[in-house]
């Protein structure tokens, strides 16, 4: 009997890894009790065998930016440290010359392949302005894909235009938009959203925003924030919910659990959450997201940007087979003053390399574009 076997017999959750194994995906009950469990290092070799049967040693990343167009936002979200009111002197929000300046110096210094495009839910931007910012990046740079926009920026286009979420997916996408980031899922319980975004949109809303997003050909990434005000039920309500909708869709290409990052936010301020929940915590829940959508959702992102490039290798060694992004220019974490998010391709490359797997630049849709 080898000695992980022996593990698999000993632990409290070993009979859920083993079905994990032949390819069963743990249930709620599953789930939950692996959430309980302390065998995280198990968890995680049960997970690291199920991403090396798809994926090998490879690991791929994209070389982006995220562009932050606007930080103006009438949301009022209690863990953002990004967003300002309207009229706030230090609010902003790019003009089309700007965007296009940023980009260009991107394409021209790192050659990326995807612009992220995020910001805040400024009720004074129509429509119009995101469909000129996404035609122009389409015309003067072909090669780079738009992935951008949260369900939640979308449902607040709608209601400035007084539009269907549908109806502003359709135009958005015949202006460029190529795919859609899970942004503003948090956690998908609205007796969390309504302490930590209580006007940001409602669960179902996020869920029917992504499900009309893959209807009409926009695939899209999901997310969880964790580390907050929420139990272990709620992150179960959370995977499964996500877990419903692809099975329905098979829309989602990657699932990205990253930690909530407490620093000169309201609910730090206000007491309710002090500390991030470190690295320990983020490994495990790589783990669960690779065993809960294994066969569901191909790719599980390491989350480097809340928690730094050495979690990130370690994350490559517990389920993730994506290292994320360059993420040039962000400035919604780093306002937390948490830690740079500057990052280039070259030190992604090292990180990857240095743990003995292969780098692959991917595309937009996790097509690989070099293996390097």
């Amino acid at each position: 009997m080898s000695q992980t076997t022996e593990q698999l017999y000993a632990s409290d959750v070993g009979d859920i890894l083993e079905n994990s194994l032949l390819g069963n995906r743990p249930d709620k009950e599953g789930c939950l009790r692996l959430l309980e469990s302390d065998d995280a290092h198990l968890i995680g070799l049960a997970a690291a065998h199920i991403t090396k049967k798809k994926f090998g040693n490879r690991a791929s990343f994209v070389n982006n930016i995220i562009l932050n167009y606007t930080n103006v936002c009438v949301t009022d979200c209690k863990f953002c440290a990004f967003y300002r009111s309207p009229g706030s002197d230090d609010a902003y929000t790019l003009t089309l010359d700007q965007i296009e300046s940023r980009v260009k110096t991107a394409w021209d210094m790192f050659k990326i392949t995807q612009v992220l495009i995020q910001g805040g839910h400024n009720p004074n931007l129509r429509i119009e302005y995101y469909e000129d910012a996404f035609r122009l990046i389409q015309e003067k740079f072909p090669k780079i894909g738009i992935h951008g926009l949260s369900a939640s920026e979308i449902d607040m286009i709608a209601r400035v235009e007084k539009s269907s979420t549908r109806e502003i997916l359709s135009r958005l996408k015949a202006a460029g938009l190529q795919s859609v980031p899970g942004a503003g899922a948090e956690i998908l319980v609205d007796s969390v959203k309504d302490v930590i975004s209580p006007k940001k949109i409602s669960s179902v809303d996020w869920l029917r925003i992504m499900e009309e997003a893959h209807e009409i050909g926009l695939p899209a990434s999901a997310t969880m924030m964790y580390g907050h005000v929420e139990n272990n039920e709620d992150i179960v309500d959370h995977f499964f919910k996500i877990a419903k909708l692809q099975e329905k869709t098979n829309g989602f290409m990657a699932f990205i659990p990253w930690n909530f990052e407490p620093n000169n936010t309201l609910m730090q301020q206000e007491n309710i959450v002090q500390y991030g929940t470190g690295g320990a915590q983020l490994l495990k829940m790589i783990a669960i997201s690779r065993l809960v959508f294994d066969g569901l959702i191909p790719h599980i992102q390491s989350s480097w940007l809340t928690n730094g490039i050495g979690m990130a290798q370690l994350a490559l060694q517990y389920g993730a087979d994506d290292f994320g992004g360059t993420l040039i220019g962000e400035e919604v974490v780093s306002c937390t003053g948490a830690r740079s998010t500057e990052l280039t391709d070259k030190i992604i490359i090292d990180a990857i390399n240095q743990i003995g797997y292969k780098a692959v630049e991917r595309d937009n849709f996790y097509n690989p574009v070099y293996s390097l």
